[in-house]
């Protein structure tokens, strides 16, 4: 009975120390170290030329295509030119530049049109007449000078005599119409109604053959002599017509003092205007330079005058004046590539 007893105490305890074996074994140990990790291999180096297709350079030619186009870049905006400032602290300058809608052929200048009253009190703009000539460009520097802009007439045979000048002109940033071809009077009785139409027309081209550009659809009469039937084509064709309202009567006047006094006389009286003057007048421009101070001094604003669109010069009139001058209507050429300085 004893032996019996003794088995079975010998089984159970071998089973209990079994059972502990498997168990202490199998089941993770909360104190069991974290398994090491292994480091990759360092990878091995590309060849040079599957390296190069990898990571191409800006001096690696392209040469195959793409099936399908790469999308465009966005537009870039195109760059604003840059307004010089003006090296004169104490300029005369401009105080305003207006935009004139030329339909209907509206007029300004109280002398004759009295419709379009824009100007305030004490606010001016410089016109000039009959240029270019060889006394513009003085004007031109008195008109830099005081870093202010004004509105020029020329005569169409004028630009055809010195078309180097009236660039010059339109290189500062003036504003140019026409005063006619020849400066006839257009209320001549001995104009034919066509002839007075070449006169307008063909000045506008010379103008725009000087240029290459057109001119702004501005005109002023010789003389101020206007018919009913040129007013009439002026506004058909939507030209504005300039008049004055202070005349500086240069073209009769003893030199340059006398030009100041008639401008600042009857400005002062008037308060406000168009001032007529004419660059071909040597009188004129050397009274500039102090009469512009002058308007400075009694407090005038310049206002420029701009068009809203250029005119559109008819092209039987183009043709006409180059066929009559002999010459191409604009160089296809730069002086540059004509003419070079070899030696010095």
């Amino acid at each position: 009975m004893r032996n019996a007893l003794g088995l079975m105490l010998a089984s159970v305890v071998t089973a209990v120390l079994i059972t502990g074996v498997w168990f202490w074994t199998s089941s993770p140990r909360a104190d069991a170290a974290a398994p090491q990790t292994v480091a990759a291999r360092k990878a091995e180096p590309l060849p040079a030329p599957a390296a190069a297709r990898l990571a191409l350079k800006d001096d690696v030619e392209i040469t195959a295509s793409l099936t399908k186009p790469a999308p465009a870049p966005a537009p870039v905006p195109a760059a604003q030119p840059v307004r010089s400032a003006c090296a004169n602290p104490d300029a005369l300058g401009v105080s305003r530049t207006v935009v004139i809608d030329t339909t209907g052929g509206p007029g300004f200048g109280f002398l004759q049109y009295k419709q379009f009253d824009f100007l305030t009190d004490k606010e001016v703009v410089l016109t000039f007449d009959d240029g270019p000539w060889p006394t513009t460009p003085a004007v031109l520097k008195a008109l830099a000078d005081e870093c202010t802009k004004a509105l020029f007439f020329p005569v169409g045979k004028h630009t055809t005599y010195h078309p180097e000048i009236l660039k010059q002109v339109a290189a500062a940033g003036h504003t140019i119409g026409s005063h006619t071809w020849s400066h006839a009077h257009l209320d001549s009785k001995k104009l034919t109604e066509a002839q007075v139409r070449e006169e307008i027309e063909k000045g506008f081209s010379a103008v725009k053959m000087a240029l290459g550009t057109a001119p702004a659809p501005f005109f002023r009469f010789p003389g101020l002599a206007h018919t009913q039937g040129a007013l009439g084509y002026l506004a058909s064709r939507n030209i504005s017509m300039f008049s004055v309202d202070v005349d500086s009567n240069d073209f009769k006047s003893s030199g340059a003092d006398q030009v100041i006094q008639n401008v600042m006389t009857k400005l002062d009286k008037q308060g406000k205007g168009v001032i007529l003057m004419h660059d071909l007048q040597k009188s004129t421009a050397q009274a500039l330079p102090t009469l512009l101070r002058r308007l400075k001094a009694g407090g005038y604003k310049v206002v420029q005058m701009k068009a809203k669109e250029q005119l559109e010069t008819l092209p039987e009139y183009d043709a006409m004046l180059v066929k009559d001058q002999k010459v191409p209507a604009v160089a296809s050429r730069p002086i540059s590539s004509v003419v070079q300085t070899v030696s010095q």
